[in-house]
C-alpha cells in the first residue's frame, strides 16, 4: 500500500492510523466506558483509576479533535461538561471490543500458566 496523507500527516499504513488514534494507555479505556453512556468530566477521572487530570484532559481533547467523543458543555455554574460518542466512537467499538477480550485471553492464559 503507499504512503498516504491523513490530516496533514504521512502514513504508511491504514493499521498505524488506526492505533495513533485509539492506541495509547488511556484512549481505549475512555471510549470503553463512553460505549453506552453519557460522562461527565468527574464521573470519568473517578472511573479511570491513575490517569492524572492533565492527561485525561489531553486525551479527550484528541478524541473529539478524531470525531470519536462529542463534548457538550452546559451553561450552568458551576459549569457542567458531558462526553458522549459520535456514530464515529460507536463505530470503532467493536475493534475496541475484540482488542479487549483478547488481551483478557491474554490475561487468562498467563494465570494459567503461572499458577
Amino acid at each position: 500500500m503507499p504512503d498516504f496523507i491523513y490530516n496533514g500527516r504521512v502514513y504508511y499504513n491504514p493499521v498505524q492510523l488506526v492505533m495513533e488514534q485509539i492506541g495509547g494507555t488511556w484512549k481505549a479505556p475512555i471510549l470503553w466506558r463512553l460505549n453506552n453512556q453519557v460522562m461527565r468530566y468527574s464521573e470519568l477521572r473517578k472511573d479511570i483509576p491513575h490517569i492524572s487530570d492533565k492527561m485525561l484532559t489531553t486525551q479527550l481533547r484528541e478524541l473529539e479533535f478524531d470525531g470519536y467523543i462529542e463534548r457538550k458543555v452546559f451553561p450552568v455554574v458551576p459549569p457542567r461538561t458531558e462526553y458522549s460518542l459520535t456514530e464515529k466512537g460507536k463505530d470503532i467499538m467493536q475493534l475496541i471490543t475484540v482488542i479487549r477480550n483478547y488481551g483478557l485471553k491474554m490475561i487468562e492464559e498467563h494465570q494459567r500458566s503461572t499458577t
